[in-house]
């Protein structure tokens, strides 16, 4: 892409400066090394071109370029041939070739330049069948912009769609997308190198070729009166306001939001196009769809699009269940504890919790830090099933509640607590027998042992295999006498005996 574009009178003053050079054969004088000239220019095709070069001590040729090769690439004192040869190029190479003998150094400009070839149109299902690093030509509408700084958009030609990252102006700069005035629905030619990643086909930083504005464009979505395109949870009447030039207009709402969309009519007056829709209550959780509007001028057809969302119902669910839905935007509420931080956020809002079915990371939930929350805490949070190279995780959530504070704390101090089953304490310690009186040693089903650190031992009457779940599974975690255990536990009594009714958090195995 670096030099798609040759201005014409830079190409007529340099192939006037290497037809002076090859026909004047203008000589280069050093003391120690000559070269009958200083400029070499190959064929686009591919080919050779020798200078002579003349030493008076031994030379080496340095700084050469994969694409060119040079023979010899040292030699003695006296007169060599010095050959240049590149194979065919597709776009303009450029190289400064050095020549050291003793003490000086010969520069040997060489240029390989390439006239622009215009591309021929592909289909979008050539491009993604296609080999990346090749540019490719393709005309199709645009269906959606994702970003008007770089120009991040969709392009869609009927036969499959392409996403457009990084879109040029006019002066061939990056950064100045709403410069060229592109609107959903517009026809478009652009030409850029392909590129896949994390399996989308992009054609990067693309040259717009040509714009045929579209005959119709979607002005504004109105809900309750007012700009937006969410509706509510209960549904009601919408309305988009469209500019019209083309003859007649069609609306076409996909197959899996037509349950609970629908049109209601269509008004027109001159340019001005009012499309009135109805939408259902939504019981699930969060949705959208894309709305088409199409128009023609008797030949073509032209269209514009319009996304619409419905805010759901939050679903309440055991993190198992959220890693098994599907990344949308439907909302989750997820309650467990908070396993460890995620360092590798700077930001410091993300974590992973924890609950009896399962764990996961928290990306970057806003309230967070302002929560102040930390591990060992038992917490809610609401957001979306996202995802990172197929590892799922929560986005764009909202940090919602610090349902326990947990307070890590000694066993010597935990005994000394009063009795609360709402207030809970992160302790640590080896599972040890235990041998008070009404006490009984099971690592297999419940748990029950003491937990000993240095400071003292507690008899843990029960542990959670994880924050919701059912008693009795605590043999699943395969832990057994020695091994260092963490839960977070609250303080109770029986008979005399001080005990801890603990949730798992973490464990070493014995060595």
């Amino acid at each position: 892409m670096k030099f798609k574009y040759i201005i014409p009178a830079f190409i007529a003053v340099v192939a006037a400066l290497f037809t002076g050079c090859s026909e004047n054969n203008d000589p280069s004088y050093l003391s120690e090394i000559r070269v009958s000239q200083s400029y070499v220019g190959l064929p686009a095709g591919g080919g050779s071109v020798s200078i002579d070069l003349s030493a008076s001590d031994s030379w080496t040729v340095k700084n050469v370029p994969a694409w060119l090769t040079v023979t010899p690439e040292s030699g003695s004192a006296g007169l060599t041939s010095l050959t240049f040869n590149a194979g065919q190029a597709s776009s303009t190479n450029e190289a400064t070739v050095t020549i050291v003998c003793g003490s000086q150094t010969q520069e040997i400009n060489v240029i390989q330049m390439t006239e622009k070839v215009e591309l021929p149109i592909s289909t979008c299902a050539e491009v993604v069948a296609g080999e990346d690093g090749k540019s490719y030509r393709v005309k199709g509408a645009c269906t959606a912009i994702a970003n008007t700084t770089y120009g991040n958009w969709y392009l869609n030609d009927g036969t499959e769609e392409v996403y457009i990252y990084g879109t040029l102006d006019a002066k061939g700069a990056e950064k100045n997308f709403l410069s060229l005035g592109i609107e959903v629905g517009d026809i478009l030619t652009v030409e850029g190198p392909k590129t896949t990643y994390n399996g989308t086909v992009e054609l990067v930083n693309v040259t717009v070729i040509n714009i045929e504005k579209s005959l119709i464009k979607t002005d504004s979505l109105m809900v309750g009166g007012v700009k937006g395109n969410v509706l509510p949870l209960e549904g009601g009447d919408f309305e988009a306001r469209l500019t019209n030039k083309g003859n007649g207009i069609t609306v076409d709402i996909p197959a899996d939001a037509q349950s609970w969309l629908s049109v209601l009519g269509i008004q027109s007056k001159g340019t001005t196009s009012i499309v009135k829709f109805r939408a259902a209550a939504n019981t699930g959780g969060d949705r959208k769809t894309t709305l088409t509007f199409k128009t023609t001028d008797g030949k073509k057809e032209y269209s514009t699009q319009a996304e619409l969302m419905q805010k759901g119902a939050i679903i309440e669910v055991p993190i198992a269940d959220f890693l098994a839905a599907e990344v949308g935007d439907t909302q989750f509420r997820l309650t467990g504890v908070i396993t460890e931080l995620y360092t590798s956020d700077k930001q410091g809002k993300s974590f992973y919790i924890a609950d009896h079915t399962g764990k996961t990371l928290i990306y970057r939930a806003e309230g967070f830090i302002e929560a102040g929350a930390k591990v060992g805490d038992v917490v809610t949070v609401v957001g979306k099933r996202g995802a990172y190279k197929d590892t799922p995780q929560m986005v764009e959530g909202t940090f919602e509640a610090v349902n326990y504070a947990v307070k890590t704390i000694s066993i010597a101090d935990f005994r000394n607590v009063e009795d609360n089953k709402e207030a809970y304490y992160l302790i640590s310690g080896t599972i040890t027998e235990a041998t008070e009186a009404n006490t009984k040693n099971d690592v297999t089903q419940y748990g029950n042992f003491n937990l000993t650190d240095e400071t003292g031992s507690v008899y843990v009457y029960g542990v959670l295999k994880g924050w919701g779940g059912a008693k009795g599974q605590f043999g699943d975690l395969g832990l057994t006498w020695g091994d260092k255990l963490t839960i977070i536990a609250y303080k109770t009594s029986y008979k005399g005996l001080v005990e801890a009714v603990g949730v798992y958090l973490s464990h070493e195995k014995a060595e």
